[in-house]
């Protein structure tokens, strides 16, 4: 079925280019593993997409670790340096991100990373990142207030686009339910890749479409170029 004809797109990161939540999800609860605590899936899925400072003082609250927010981010911090550096590209990302650039489709990354985390997580991958028109590190970025669900990130991101596109015309890539309720806050169509635990009926009306991989995308379905036979 068409969909809305989009000029440009965003792209999340974490879980959606990159297999990063797996690792969150081990360098979490290999903290956790010291107290006897399970990080659930119930409690990652709250905290996906938010600024670092406010998912850690989440897991604190609500695992009860005993220790300070700033004690689990040295922490949980060690554990990101260790990990993140071997991060592999999650299935169909380098394929759909090289065919819009080399269709000159502007691009870019909206993430909810600091410029540290991101620096990890991308040190092996510098070409494919230098072909996004900008990245938006919500984690430390002034210009984004608050991180998602807010539309903040997302409005930043369209903000940095040469041409300022129409905000309907902006197509969103997300994994996490506070990206799409970001993007759908900010009014912009959003494809939801999510994961396999997620509840898919929970954002009914919110997302133009939902696969469970980017390689089951197909760019025509809103107006892209396709790609090559």
């Amino acid at each position: 079925m068409e969909k809305k004809t989009v000029t440009h797109v965003i792209f999340d990161m974490d879980g959606l280019l990159l297999d990063t939540e797996r690792l969150y999800t081990e360098a979490t609860q290999n903290i956790c593993d010291e107290f006897g605590k399970k990080y659930t899936w119930e409690i990652k899925q709250q905290i996906m997409g938010k600024k670092e400072a406010v998912s850690a003082k989440m897991i604190v609250d609500m695992l009860e670790l005993p220790m300070t927010v700033d004690e689990y981010l040295i922490k949980i911090h060690k554990e990101y340096d260790r990990l993140f550096p071997s991060v592999p590209f999650l299935p169909g990302a380098e394929k759909l991100v090289r065919h819009l650039h080399k269709h000159s489709v502007p691009i870019a990354v909206v993430t909810g990373s600091n410029t540290h985390s991101f620096e990890l997580k991308t040190v092996n991958h510098k070409d494919f990142f230098s072909l996004f028109h900008h990245h938006v590190l919500c984690g430390d970025d002034p210009d984004v207030k608050h991180g998602k669900p807010h539309p903040d990130a997302f409005e930043v991101g369209a903000i940095r686009f040469d041409d300022s596109p129409d905000h309907a015309k902006i197509l969103v890539f997300e994994d996490a339910m506070n990206g799409v309720e970001a993007a759908h806050a900010a009014g912009m169509p959003c494809v939801w890749v999510p994961h396999a635990e997620q509840d898919k009926t929970l954002l009914e009306g919110k997302t133009e479409l939902i696969i469970d991989s980017l390689e089951e995308f197909k760019p025509e379905m809103f107006g892209l170029p396709p790609y090559d036979t």
